[in-house]
Order: structure tokens, then sequence, then C-alpha cells
């Protein structure tokens, strides 16, 4: 495996498919998930390691960001990745950058409302990694719902030759969806954390509000909405940390404790 830290230096092979999973670091049992379903489908795999500052609306929140490209490295190289592509925010948004996506659609409401901007900077870097990388396929977490419907959108509404494939979310032993956020909750903290996949489980937005409630969570947001289908979504701060997760209602899937969704 290799790393590279510039545009240039991303000459890669062109025979087969090339596959990219785009991640911000700090990897997790997650971020594996999606590198074995990429590594089964694609002859070179590629990784972004990219600490996106433009999706961030919290200054506090992106320098708590954890960074360890070593770490990193290591955990991509044990899974079969090719590449791991980490630039510096220089070599994303050189002196002069001024052309940002913005999308509309899927992008409006829910994490948009609570983060303005945010989805311009997911889609502006999306599209640049599509550009830079050229993969024919690109994996997202389902746990990001509304994140997967705005790449979606972009790819579709802006004829990217790119095939967009989401992998479940994956779950520690006690329900909670991993995130890099979850090694700043306390013990207290996780276990309150623990009824956002409890009120998922509900299936039902008033019922998934009232397991919120009586576990002492208070949510920014808890909502039905078309996200690659109906999706139950949630964002809540437990402490300092802010936590999303959410269920499709399509799939008729039990969700509890151990259990992807």
């Amino acid at each position: 495996m290799i790393v590279v830290r510039s545009i240039p230096e991303l000459d890669l092979p062109r025979h087969g498919v090339v596959g990219l999973v785009p991640t911000m670091g700090a990897l997790h049992a997650g971020h594996n998930a999606l590198f074995r379903a990429a590594r089964g489908a694609c002859d070179v795999l590629v990784a972004s390691v990219f600490v996106n500052p433009v999706q961030f609306s919290d200054d506090a929140d992106l320098h708590a960001y954890p960074r360890d490209l070593e770490r990193d490295a290591a955990v991509a190289a044990a899974e079969g990745v090719d590449v791991v592509f980490a630039p510096s925010t220089a070599e994303m948004y050189p002196q002069g950058f001024a052309t940002w996506v913005v999308p509309e659609g899927a992008a409006a409401g829910l994490e948009e409302a609570h983060r303005p901007g945010h989805f311009r900077g997911v889609a502006t870097v999306c599209l640049k990694l599509f550009n830079v990388v050229r993969p024919q396929i690109a994996w997202f977490g389902r746990k990001d719902a509304q994140q997967v419907a705005v790449v979606k959108q972009l790819v579709r509404d802006l004829n990217v030759g790119v095939e967009i494939r989401v992998v479940d979310t994956v779950r520690d032993s006690d329900g909670l969806a991993l995130s890099s956020r979850n090694e700043r909750l306390s013990p207290e903290e996780r276990t309150r954390a623990r009824a956002i996949a409890r009120a998922l489980a509900t299936r039902d937005e008033q019922e998934a509000r009232a397991v919120l409630a009586s576990a002492g969570v208070e949510p920014e947001y808890v909502a039905v909405a078309d996200l690659d289908g109906p999706t139950l979504a949630i964002a809540a701060r437990v402490g300092t940390v802010r936590l999303i997760d959410s269920v499709r209602l399509i799939d008729n899937v039990p969700l509890s404790e151990g259990d992807t969704a």
C-alpha cells in the first residue's frame, strides 16, 4: 500500500475497476466494513483520509476531530487498501479557491438546518475526490443517511460517472452506531447515548422521542424523511458530543443491540 499526499501523485492504474472509500480518518470497524465491501468489487482500492474543514460549522468540533494518519494507514493496509490519499487542506483548497457545489433537494433540513453550509462542504469535496481519483464505484455508510442521499443526488444531477454503493451501519455490542465521536463519551454519557438506537428501533417518530426523553437525551431533530427511501433520522447531543443515526423504514429489519441497520 502507498500513501499519497498530493493530487499529481494519484497516477493510478486504469485497468479494471477503481474504487473509492472517502473517509475523514479515525478509522474504525464501520470503515472496515466499507473497505471489505469495496475490496471484493474493484481492482484498485483507494481510501481518502481528509478532515474536510468546510463541512464543519463548529470550529471546536473541527479541532477536536482525531487525526492519526499513521494508525489510519495501518488499518487501511490491513483491509487490503491499495492507496491512501491523504491531502492537506491547501492541496484540496488552494489559495484563490472560490467554486462551490451548493446542493438543494435532499440537502434541505435536518443536518443542514443545524449545520448551515455542511452539505456545501460535503458535495464540493466529494465532487473533487471523484474528479481526482476517477473511481467507477464509491462506497458510503448508511448511518449518514442524508449524506448518502445528497451524494446520490450530486452524481445524478451533475452526470458524474461513478456508482454509489451503500453499506449498512455497523453497531457496537451495546447498539451504538460506530463513530469516531464515541471515544469522547464518558461511561455515563455512553449509557445515555444507547437510547438513540432504542429510539430508532421503534421505527416511529413519536415513540422515538419518548424513548429519548426517558433517557434524558434531548434531540436536535427526530424526523422521518425521504433519504434514499423513507428513513427515521435522529441527531442528538449527549454531553458535548453530537451523534447522528438513522434507520431505513422500508428495510423492515429489526434494530436491536448488536444488530446492523
